[in-house]
This record gives C-alpha cells, sequence and structure tokens, in this order.
C-alpha cells in the first residue's frame, strides 16, 4: 500500500493517509462522539469477512485509534484478526473502497472484503 505513513498504533493496527482522510470525511456527517469501526465477522467467501459501520462511540472494551479527525474504533474479538493489519482508502479504476492489508490471512477472496486464517 502506498502512502501508508509509519505511525502505528500500539496494538500494530496502521491507519494509511487514504483512510484518515475518508474516515474523518464520514465521520464530519455524524454526530459529536461517532466512530468508524472496523469488524471481523464469520462469513463471506473465504470464512471471515470485514464489516464497517458507524456506531454512537466505542465500546468499554474497543481499541480506539485517533488521527487526523478520524475516530476507529476496533472490538477485542476482530482485533485478533486485524494484528498487524494496514487499512487504507484507495480511489481508483477498480472504484472506492477500503483495503486492508491483513498478515494474519493466509488467503483472501478476489475482491478483498473476506479473508481466511
Amino acid at each position: 500500500m502506498r502512502g501508508m505513513d509509519a505511525e502505528q498504533a500500539t496494538n500494530g493496527v496502521a491507519l494509511g493517509d487514504g483512510a484518515v482522510k475518508r474516515i474523518a470525511a464520514i465521520l464530519a456527517n455524524e454526530p459529536n462522539g461517532s466512530v468508524f469501526r472496523i469488524g471481523v465477522d464469520g462469513g463471506g467467501c473465504s470464512g471471515f469477512q470485514y464489516s464497517f459501520t458507524v456506531d454512537p462511540g466505542p465500546g468499554a472494551n474497543d481499541l480506539l485509534v485517533e488521527r487526523g479527525g478520524a475516530k476507529l474504533a476496533i472490538d477485542e474479538t476482530s482485533l485478533g484478526f486485524l494484528q498487524g493489519a494496514r487499512i487504507d482508502f484507495v480511489d481508483d479504476l477498480m472504484g472506492q473502497s477500503f483495503r486492508i492489508e491483513n498478515p494474519n490471512a493466509t488467503s483472501s477472496c478476489g475482491c478483498g472484503a473476506s479473508f481466511s486464517i
């Protein structure tokens, strides 16, 4: 992933500049205190899939990554699947999407929305 800065959260989840800008833009239209949540759920064509939601605030056991107006929440269970991941937002010929480079995934589907471990 190009443009990934060296700043990493203590848990090893890194946010690229594109993700920071996109999350901040999404949250700008939400009530104060809202967070952008990335989760991992069972399902998808590869066994697990990423989920993206906006929540009114972080949970008590969430990891909260804040940078440049972006507030990213990851629940404890999902964090186990995302440690060491690099999250970015891309706008290319294939479209706009969050891209997760996950070192824990042994394979992923063609669109990158699901993965296996």
